[in-house]
Parts: C-alpha cells; sequence; structure tokens
C-alpha cells in the first residue's frame, strides 16, 4: 500500500530549491549576524507547547542554521511529501507499515479522551482500557502490599526481563520519574545475554521478595526467554514448588500457551497487540513496571502528557508543528549539509539514558535505505544519534561538537524547575549557566581577533579559535513532570515520522535486526560441540573455532 505519489524525496519540487537555497546562502548564513539584525529572530524561531495541565514546553529553534527564506521552503518540502497525508492515515489505523501490512497505532494507547480508534473497523479503545485497568488493580495490589511472595512477605524488588523496546523504554521511564516513585520499591532491568546481567541483578534481590516481568509479545524471544528461565530456576532453588511461580512471575505478552507452559498464572497476563512496535511499546503493557515504581496515577499523566503533543501533531499547521519543524530541521542538515550525527544532550541527571531510548527510536525506524517506491534511495536517511547528559558530556565529547571538522547539530533540553533544589537551588543555577552558555558559545564562536586580544602567544591563537554557527535546538520544560515526559518523548517520535515521511521510507519495519538473530541461532547450535567448523568465511571460522578451545 503507498500513501505517496512520489519515489524519491530527490525528486520532490521544493528538494531542487533547497538546494539552490544551501548553495546560494545556507553555506554563509551566519546565525550570529541574523540575530544582530533581526531583533525578533527568536520570536519567529520558537514555539510554545502548552500540555494538558497547562505546563509549558519552549521549543527555541533560532538558534538553527535558517533564515525566512529557508524556513518557508523547509514547510513547502513537508507540503511536497504530503506529510498531512500520511499523518491522517497513520492516525486513522491504515497500514502504513505496508512491509509488514500492520497498522502502526501506539498512539491509541494513550487515547485518555476514549474517541473511537479503529483497526481493521474494530474500535480498539475498549481492549486498551481493559488492559490498562488491569495493570491499575495488579499494580495497586504489589504496592500496597495485598500481593505477596509464596511466603507471605510483601514484594519488594521488580525485575524487568525484556530486550528491545521492552528494555530501553521502562528503564528510560523509571530513571526519568524516579522523584515520583516508591522508595521502599527497588526496580532492576535485565535484557543482556551475557550472564553477569541476570548474575548480578539476582545477587541483589530476595527469592521470597521478588516479583519478575517477563516482556515478550510472543514469548519465544530468545534473550528474553534464556534470561527468563535463568531466573526461574535461580527462584525454584530457594522456593522448590513450581506452583509458587505464579506469585513471582507475570508476563507482558499475548502467548498465553506459553505463557502457561512457563509456569505464569494467565490471569496475570498483560497483552498488547501486534499494530504495537516494540520501541513504542512503553506505553502498553510493557510499562507495567513503570506503573509499579510510580503509581498508576502518575502513568495517567504520562499518557495524558503524550496524547497532548499527539493532539498538537495532527491539528497544528506545518509552520507552527513543533515535531515537524524538528523534522524538517534534520533532514536540512542531513541531506544538504552532510552532517552524519544529532546529538541529545539533556542537562539533566534523571534523563541520563534519554539519549539511549531515542537512538533506538531514531535509527531502527529510519535506519532504511529502501525508498516506499521500492527503489534504493538517492540521499542520505538516518541520523547517527548520541548523548549524555551534560554537563558531564562537555568534559567528554563537547570538544569535537565546538571545534571538530564535523556539523554535529544538537539539541539540549533543561528544567527549569529541579525536583532537588538543594544549596538554595545552586545547582540547578550551575546547571542552567551552562545550558545557556554552551548554546551562545556554539553559535557565537570566538573569533581571531577576541582570542588576539587576550594576549595569547601568536603560535596558540589558531588552536583558540571557534568558528561557532554550530546548531542548537534548545527545549526548557517548566519542571520534569510525568505529563512532561509524556509530551517530549512524543515530540521525537513524530519528529522521526516526519524525516521519515520526506525521504518516503517505512519507519515502522526493522528487518535489518532479524537477520543477525538469524544467523546466531544457526551458529549457536554449532558451539554445542567441540568440532571446528567450516561452515563459514575464514574470520568466522577462525573466530569460532578460537571460541570454542579458550572457553572449552
Amino acid at each position: 500500500m503507498s500513501f505517496s505519489s512520489f519515489s524519491q524525496a530527490s525528486d520532490l519540487p521544493t528538494w531542487s530549491k533547497l538546494q539552490e537555497a544551501y548553495d546560494s546562502v545556507g553555506k554563509t548564513i551566519s546565525v550570529k549576524e541574523l540575530f544582530k539584525a533581526d531583533p525578533a529572530r527568536f520570536e519567529k524561531f520558537s514555539r510554545t507547547f502548552t500540555n494538558y495541565d497547562g505546563s509549558e514546553i519552549l521549543f527555541d529553534f533560532s538558534k538553527n542554521i535558517i533564515n525566512e527564506d529557508v524556513f518557508k521552503l523547509l514547510v513547502e518540502l513537508a507540503g511536497d511529501a504530503s506529510i498531512e497525508k500520511l499523518r491522517d492515515a497513520f492516525f486513522a489505523g491504515e497500514k502504513i507499515n505496508f512491509t509488514e501490512d500492520r497498522a502502526v497505532y501506539h498512539i491509541a494507547l494513550r487515547n485518555q479522551s476514549n474517541k473511537v480508534m479503529k483497526v481493521d473497523g474494530v474500535d480498539v479503545t475498549p481492549e486498551v482500557n481493559s488492559v490498562l485497568a488491569h495493570m491499575k488493580e495488579f499494580s495497586e495490589e504489589v504496592r500496597s502490599g495485598r500481593w505477596t511472595g509464596y511466603t507471605g512477605k510483601p514484594i519488594k524488588s521488580i525485575v524487568n526481563i525484556g530486550i528491545g523496546g521492552s528494555d530501553l523504554g521502562p528503564v528510560m521511564v523509571t530513571e526519568a520519574l524516579k522523584f515520583y516513585a516508591k522508595r521502599d520499591l527497588s526496580v532492576f532491568f535485565v535484557s543482556n545475554i551475557d550472564g553477569t546481567h541476570i548474575a548480578e541483578t539476582l545477587k541483589a534481590v530476595d527469592p521470597e521478595t521478588t516479583l519478575f516481568l517477563v516482556a515478550s509479545k510472543t514469548f519465544t524471544t530468545a534473550e528474553t526467554c534464556t534470561n527468563a528461565n535463568t531466573a526461574k530456576t535461580w527462584f525454584l532453588e530457594t522456593a522448590k514448588d513450581t506452583a509458587h511461580i505464579a506469585k513471582h512471575f507475570v508476563a507482558l505478552s499475548t502467548n498465553a500457551e506459553e505463557v502457561a507452559k512457563f509456569g505464569i498464572d494467565v490471569k496475570n497476563m498483560f497483552g498488547f497487540e501486534s499494530w504495537v512496535g516494540g520501541r513504542y511499546s512503553v506505553w502498553s503493557a510493557i510499562g507495567l513496571s513503570v506503573i509499579l515504581y510510580i503509581g498508576y496515577d502518575n502513568f495517567e499523566k504520562f499518557l495524558k502528557g503524550a496524547e497532548a503533543m499527539d493532539k498538537h501533531f495532527t491539528e497544528q499547521p506545518l509552520e507552527s508543528n513543533i515535531p515537524v519543524i524538528g523534522g524538517l530541521l534534520s533532514v536540512w542538515y542531513n541531506n544538504f549539509f552532510g552532517a552524519q550525527t544529532h546529538l541529545v544532550a539533556p542537562f539533566d541527571q534523571y534523563l541520563h539514558r534519554f539519549p539511549a531510548y531515542l537512538q533506538q527510536l531514531s535509527m531502527e525506524s529510519n535506519g532504511k535505505s529502501i525508498s516506499r517506491g521500492n527503489e534504493f534511495v538517492k540521499y542520505s536517511t538516518g541520523s547517527i544519534l548520541f548523548g549524555e547528559p551534560a554537563t558531564n558530556s562537555q568534559h567528554s565529547f563537547f570538544q569535537l561538537v565546538h571545534q571538530g571538522t564535523k556539523l554535529i547539530p544538537a539539541d539540549f533540553i533543561l528544567a527549569a524547575q529541579s525536583h532537588n533544589p538543594i544549596e538554595g537551588n545552586l545547582h540547578q543555577r550551575m546547571l542552567a549557566s551552562n545550558f545557556f552558555a554552551q548554546a551562545e558559545a556554539l553559535m557565537v564562536g570566538k573569533t581571531e581577533e577576541q582570542v588576539k586580544a587576550e594576549g595569547n602567544p601568536e603560535n596558540i591563537v589558531p588552536h583558540k579559535v571557534f568558528s561557532g554557527n554550530r546548531p542548537t535546538t534548545n527545549i526548557l520544560c517548566q519542571k520534569m513532570t510525568p505529563a512532561t515526559l509524556g509530551a517530549l518523548i512524543v515530540y521525537y517520535e513524530h519528529l522521526t515520522f516526519t524525516e521519515g515521511a520526506i525521504w518516503n521510507i517505512n519507519s515502522y519495519d526493522q528487518f535489518g535486526v532479524e537477520l543477525g538473530k538469524v544467523l546466531a541461532k544457526s551458529i549457536g547450535k554449532e558451539l554445542d560441540d567441540s568440532i571446528p567448523v567450516e561452515s563459514h568465511d575464514a574470520s568466522t571460522n577462525g573466530l569460532i573455532n578460537k571460541f570454542k578451545a579458550w572457553s572449552a
């Protein structure tokens, strides 16, 4: 199924206009000079998002390498690519993931307004609400202490066993919203098949007071099932009776048969549909660890904040649409400036896992090279997204951002109000000063004249010059609440959608992930014995055979 009348983005009429604009003025636009020439630039290129609870997020795009003409062309490009048509199909439950013949409908999971939302003619809202009600009931049982382990003790530790979106989403959100957590409840996440991950986690918990959440839609995911079985073996060494599994293991899955085989009571199975992609699954039953940790009421606010950004995305015109603007800027840098990376630096320790979460969202979605017209694309797609919390990252990779040879567009994120205003809010003021200073420094740079005026020796002068004109998008929140985080995640979801719509690729399959899994399964059988292998290339054969010898 096709939702576009074009195959290559580079064939769109406005693409060539943008190339001309880049060739004529884009290379020489000085953002610093544009600010001098236009005192209203900040107002023209910043947008404020108002959340459902009245809180606001300011998105300042004014430090980006654009002028008004370029901005108009970028908006025109979005129109050429029929972004609004694809968006409307997306929100109508149409199967925009055409390679897998699936709707992409995680938006229905945050439908707090209870609108009718249909897939294949069936309203999915009642089922979504049913799962949410089940999660609420279960989480309140555990959090209150009414749900006890097999010896009658309340649950003190939650261990989420998953991988990919079944890990990255919940671990990021539980960290980001830790301020709201039930502090006598510890939450652990196990994803790596490296035995160290499960082994070290099990050392930190007590079988009598631990609840395991096994997160696998099919209940056949190799890494997750292996880790879950290791946890079960460890648990039964103490509990002895398999009947006790039902009190300590629940499933975030849809495969009742496999869940029951494992020993989990199917009443404690929390399902989600095939139209929920892994990297969008934190809004679904996969978010159970989040609810257990921060409480259902806070999770509901998280969903409402996400829904509010969905509403903005569907209702605002392109030139005012915050995720669309973010996506268009990404295309501008990727395809005309040749930028290959995108930095996200949260000035917020609670958001320390946010860049890792966005890596999957962005790179798994838009790491594609075939257009929806089944042609190899003629342009770059998919940025390499990376990041760490500032201010620590200022002492690691910011040097490259400031003075390296690569253009690295950056997003800086800060909450004005800290959850921990210690030392008379000194820490937050220092953090904020760095947030403002880094963005300004990247924009204005430092000239040779300024360096000389500081009295530096001639041979040192070139080393202290900063070119400036390094673009940043500055995102200033009032406070990092559940509603704010929900909206912020959805901003990046729809930014990613916008990129994919412009590039005319399917942002919702991930066949590249599957090839390695298939090969690993066949190689896994070869590792079960000590017989040397000869079935691969010379390098792989040599590595496998050396591993067999050393690990015997």
